[in-house]
């Protein structure tokens, strides 16, 4: 019987480029003689051959969560798979043991194990860019698509997201606040009459960070009405947990830049109040996580919040060799939620940095005009395509293949706006920068 390993290093194996397991720790073997097979013959445990494969694929490394059946329990693991030459270095770890399964859990991560057990189907896994990692073989014939060929590839190629009946689009919020989700309609992009209904659960790394969702798909026609997601107590215990601290590191930091215990230096009470500004933004988006958009609006100062965004980037932008410049408006007041506003100021802010050449410049610019109050964000970088213009909105992936970032904060930007009366809108051409402007009504 299989068991979890005396020392809590990660258990470590090898596959050849036939992805046969030519090395392995005992903890591994042990699971691959249960399995029914031996060293030198192929992984014979799915879950953990499908990390691997996908590796393979994309030639870098890749981390998953996977689902291991042993004699007489199941064992959950954090898989790493690197590719090294024709060969797979495999490290296993946080091997927790659980109670097996009824029927097993085959197919989170590949659609190996569905012959054996013949229980999952209609399966799909996504990583934290919501880049796939499988599909069940049920779910890709539903679909129209090879699962061998959609495999790293963004979901929003393979379906197209539509919204609910309140506008909403379940997948995209849930990305936002990490957590579950139920009831995404969806349509298959190489057959617009194949509709489906995504639900899905959030994936944790070894680390406790989030990593992606894993869930399941019925026919549209199926479909039930969305449940709450299950994670929606937990939510509200963070909350709890961690607003009590935040208020505290709020205080502290605002303590100091009032110099309140005595004297201090210039600088060090400047650092109380980047402190206290990242404290009032991470404090925004863990309410954010809990609440509906548009709950709370009220009279904002549109160029103070813009300042608070700058001050949570500034060290990104020093990286970068990049100047944020406002244009020194005072006061432009809306009517909107402060912790959206700073949320889409950062994503705006944030993606003019990253596509900004060295000592580049980023210039903020305040409008008011026919009772709307506007703020741009406008960057020297190499500008967006006409035909990527409604994409980048609509498809939620980014105007260029390569880069950081999930190509989703410019979809959650403009949800967010619209919901408070608003909107974010694009005004660029190839080489002549970007202006991204998010309006709200005027107060």
């Amino acid at each position: 019987m299989a068991s979890a390993p005396s020392e809590p290093r990660p258990v470590l194996g090898r596959l050849d480029r036939s992805g046969r397991l030519v090395s392995a720790d005992p903890a591994l073997e042990s699971l691959q003689r249960e399995a029914g097979s031996t060293l030198g013959q192929p992984l014979a445990l799915p879950q953990i051959s499908a990390v691997a494969d996908l590796a393979r694929k994309l030639r870098t490394p890749v981390s998953r969560p996977a689902l291991a059946a042993s004699t007489d329990h199941d064992i959950e693991l954090w898989v790493t798979a690197t590719p090294e030459g024709d060969e797979i270095a495999l490290s296993l770890e946080g091997w927790s043991e659980r109670a097996p399964a009824g029927p097993r859990l085959a197919a989170i991560l590949g659609g190996g194990a569905e012959a054996e057990t013949g229980g999952a189907r209609n399966e799909w896994a996504a990583d934290e860019e919501l880049r796939i990692i499988s599909l069940s073989p049920d779910l890709a014939e539903m679909l129209g698509v090879d699962p061998d060929n959609v495999a790293g590839q963004p979901l929003t190629r393979v379906v197209r997201l539509e919204e609910d009946d309140n506008g909403e689009m379940p997948l995209i919020s849930a990305l936002a606040a990490r957590r579950g989700f139920a009831g995404q309609h969806a349509r298959s992009r190489s057959d617009e009459s194949r509709e489906v209904m995504l639900s899905g659960e959030v994936v944790t790394g070894a680390d406790g960070s989030f990593a992606g969702f894993r869930g399941s798909v019925q026919s549209d026609g199926a479909a039930q009405p969305a449940e709450p997601a299950r994670t929606t107590a937990f939510d509200h215990a963070l909350d709890e947990v961690l607003r009590s601290p935040l208020d505290r590191i709020i205080e502290s930091a605002e303590r100091i830049v009032e110099r309140a215990d005595g004297p201090l230096r210039s600088d060090y009470a400047g650092y109380g109040n980047d402190i206290a500004a990242a404290a009032r933004h991470l404090l925004s988006v863990l309410t954010s996580m809990s609440e509906q958009p548009g709950a709370d609006q009220h009279s904002i100062d549109l160029a103070a919040l813009a300042a608070e965004a700058v001050v949570m980037l500034e060290s990104s932008a020093d990286d970068q060799g990049v100047i944020i410049q406002p244009d020194g408006r005072g006061p432009l007041m809306a009517n909107g939620e402060e912790r959206a506003v700073i949320q889409i100021l950062v994503n705006l802010i944030g993606n003019a940095i990253r596509h900004s050449p060295q000592g580049g410049m980023i210039r903020l610019s305040f409008r008011s005009a026919g009772g709307r109050a506007s703020v741009s964000v406008a960057d020297d970088g190499p500008g967006v395509d006409a035909a990527d213009q409604q994409r980048i909105f609509d498809r939620f992936e980014r105007a260029q293949t390569r880069g950081e970032g999930t190509g989703l904060g410019l979809a959650i930007s403009r949800r967010l706006a619209r919901s408070m009366g608003g909107d974010v809108t694009l005004d660029s051409a190839p080489g002549e920068g970007a202006r991204f402007t998010l309006t709200l009504p005027a107060a």
